[in-house]
């Protein structure tokens, strides 16, 4: 019996690691991100780990990721993307549209 408890807890334990989202980081600052382009993994949950640098607020924005998020000057945070089907997923700062554009992209 307790063979079968260390087993039942082991495989708990893999299948709570195996749920962990994959991490990627994003810097703003002043209207450009860096990276632009986040390269992911499809079929796992993301998390995005943001952090503005720059002396404006920013916002982390996609329409087809239902995404926003707005940081002031100095400010981090994250957001939690569920499983990305293969392709390109836009993203931009609202606050500065022009310049700061880039692409999740999931393979």
């Amino acid at each position: 019996m307790r063979g079968f408890i260390a087993v039942a807890a082991l495989a708990a334990g893999t299948a709570l690691a195996a749920d962990e989202p994959f991490v990627v980081k994003i810097v703003a600052r002043d209207g450009l991100y860096t990276p632009p382009n986040l390269e992911v993994p499809a079929g796992v949950r993301i998390k995005v780990m943001i952090s503005n640098e720059g002396k404006e607020p920013m916002e982390f924005e996609s329409l087809p990721l239902k995404i926003e998020k707005v940081l002031a000057p100095g400010a981090s945070s994250s957001v939690v993307i569920n499983k990305l089907k293969p392709g390109q997923y836009p993203f931009w700062d609202e606050f500065h549209p022009d310049t700061s554009k880039g692409f999740i992209i999931a393979k």
